[in-house]
């Protein structure tokens, strides 16, 4: 079985049937060892029967009690060697769907790491919790067609084969029973694909949307909207159980189908076999065989019909799977050098300019504006942005990635120690991280942890506050000590006395650096060496804050909190407003 270390292997992509075989190829030797056994298991089971009419023809009816003994012991031995059997059919099989499963988890986890921070602009985390929890295991459960499923047919020939000695009728009808069901299933399987996927896609993006509202509850229950996402939620949660019930609807027809058919075949088979005992066309022995081969006939008989639903689940799972896996992470086909030298960011599509070694702010009427213009300058969308006159993506990406870093305010936080959470790729002095913290005025939460620095923070920082998290992302950029800082929202969820201190220490930390921050808060843009005023994605304006206070009315009234808070802000200091 694949383990943790493992090249997963390049999965065929063509289709969902195509990855499934994928996945069989990869364990090709385990696969036909579970065919092989299966096979061996079913036949035996058809042998039964077969034993089962010699005991009887041979030694009850003549009264041969040394046949009949000798009949019955080979009856025994081979129901004890099956049962053996179907152990270690078991096993391998178990053996076979694990691989499946940790397999499919490798391949995209390792596709979601390659994506890298193109990940969450591609696909909402709903669809990789979907797949991760629902596709998998689909997927994995639909391989049990390759040990049973072979097994099964192959016991279906075999009794086909001794029915055939026994009566040619008999046997025409054992023959045609599987196309019959076949063409019966079929359409159902076909619908239950249509029906899964759309589910599954509903499902998916419910997902996703409770992950959202599990972040943002304490926001939009302050805001007061908890009761109209709540309601939009309910919506969309009946939408999905409808759905459901739709997807049940075929299930529970082809789960009837699959314990019913067999069923009536069974009792078909019996009848006619009946008829023929009774004309005296076969014997009393052949008789309870034909009712033995066909009642091991019924397990195969519905094992098709269940392992055609598994499939077709798997294959609908399979292609989301593909569908992930085939989304290209961000383009890199720089090959020019970038500059040697600190040189300015421009944005064409925006008219922002970030000079070197200078504090810019960019302060949005809409924040998504303000957001597209850091992605682009950051190269993590598709971008005319020139670094020093050279074209940003002319670059070699690894090069971009290590002298301009975008902090999110949103950024991921992963659990474990805060030294590691500060240090990234490896741990960092106590004298560093003391002076990253005290940038971003995050001493505070070091002294309120029992172990300090090496106190255990949970995944995505569930155990600090809002406010505390967002310090954090703001003290590991810091650490980073990037060329260019490019910070979206870096003070959005802190009040307005440590906002203002974090503003203060932020620009003395990156004195002589270049850093642009996203913000409308005035204590931050009164630190800043430039603002610039976007109105509809394009830079409106542009000067100092104070400048723009004076002379433009829709920048006073974006960052104006009150409406004296301009007038306060031309007469009172950030310095004074820090106090």
């Amino acid at each position: 079985m694949i383990n943790a270390y493992e090249d997963p292997g390049t999965p065929d992509c063509r289709g969902g049937a195509r990855y499934l075989w994928w996945l069989v190829k990869q364990q090709a030797g385990r696969s036909a060892l579970g065919s092989l056994i299966s096979c061996v298991w079913m036949v035996l089971l058809a042998a039964t029967p077969y034993l089962l009419s010699r005991a009887i023809d041979e030694g009850l009816e003549p009264g041969d009690y040394p046949a009949l003994a000798g009949w019955t012991a080979a009856l025994f031995g081979v129901g004890a060697f099956n049962a053996w059997l179907s152990i270690m059919r078991h096993r391998t099989m178990t053996r076979v769907r694990m691989d499946a499963n940790f397999r499919t988890v490798k391949v995209v986890m390792a596709h979601a790491v390659r994506l890298g921070a193109a990940l969450p602009r591609r696909v909402g985390a709903g669809e990789v919790v979907t797949i991760g929890v629902g596709d998998v295991n689909t997927i994995s459960s639909s391989l049990t067609v390759i040990g049973p499923g072979v097994g099964a047919f192959a016991a279906y020939l075999v009794v086909a084969g001794l029915l055939v000695s026994v009566s040619l009728p008999i046997a025409a009808v054992v023959l045609l029973g599987m196309p019959l069901m076949a063409v019966i299933v079929g359409p159902l399987m076909r619908r239950l694909q249509g029906t899964e996927t759309e589910y599954r896609e509903r499902q998916g993006v419910l997902t996703a949307r409770i992950a959202d509202l599990a972040g943002g509850l304490r926001v939009l229950n302050g805001l007061g909207g908890k009761g109209l996402v709540a309601d939009a939620f309910h919506r969309d949660s009946q939408r999905l159980r409808a759905q459901g019930y739709r997807v049940g609807a075929v299930t529970s027809w082809m789960q009837a189908l699959g314990v019913g058919l067999p069923t009536l075949f069974l009792a078909v088979v019996t009848w006619l076999a009946a008829r023929l005992a009774a004309q005296g066309a076969i014997t009393v022995g052949e008789l309870v065989a034909v009712y033995g081969y066909v009642t091991v006939l019924v397990r195969p008989v519905s094992y098709f019909v269940d392992w055609g639903y598994e499939v077709s689940r798997g294959v609908v799972a399979a292609r989301r799977v593909i569908r992930f896996v085939t989304l290209e992470p961000l383009p890199d086909h720089g090959t020019t050098d970038a500059p040697a030298e600190p040189c300015a960011l421009h944005d064409p599509e925006s008219g922002v300019r970030v000079p070197p070694g200078r504090l810019v702010a960019l302060a949005a009427d809409r924040p998504a504006d303000a957001a597209a213009v850091v992605d682009r300058l950051g190269r993590y969308a598709p971008t005319a942005v020139t670094w020093g006159g050279t074209p940003l993506d002319a670059i070699p990406l690894a090069q971009v990635r290590a002298r301009i870093l975008v902090a999110d305010h949103e950024a991921d936080l992963f659990a474990g120690r805060l030294r590691e959470l500060l240090g990234g790729h490896g741990d960092i002095d106590d004298a560093t991280a003391g002076r990253v913290l005290r940038a971003a005025v995050a001493e505070d939460i070091v002294q309120g942890l029992s172990d300090g620095l090496d106190s255990a923070i949970d995944a995505q920082g569930r155990n600090l506050s809002g406010g505390q998290r967002q310090r954090v992302r703001l003290a590991r950029a810091l650490v980073a000590d990037p060329e260019i800082l490019l910070a979206v929202e870096p003070t959005s969820a802190l009040d307005a006395h440590t906002e203002a201190r974090v503003a203060q220490r932020l620009r003395a930390a990156r004195e002589g650096r270049t850093t642009l921050v996203t913000s409308t808060s005035p204590l931050v843009l009164d630190h800043a060496d430039t603002v610039l005023h976007l109105v509809d994605g394009k830079v409106a304006a542009g000067g100092t804050h104070r400048e723009l206070l004076a002379g433009e009315p829709g920048y006073r009234a974006l960052v104006a909190r009150d409406a004296g808070e301009a007038e306060d802000m031309d007469n009172t200091t950030t310095e004074e407003a820090v106090r």
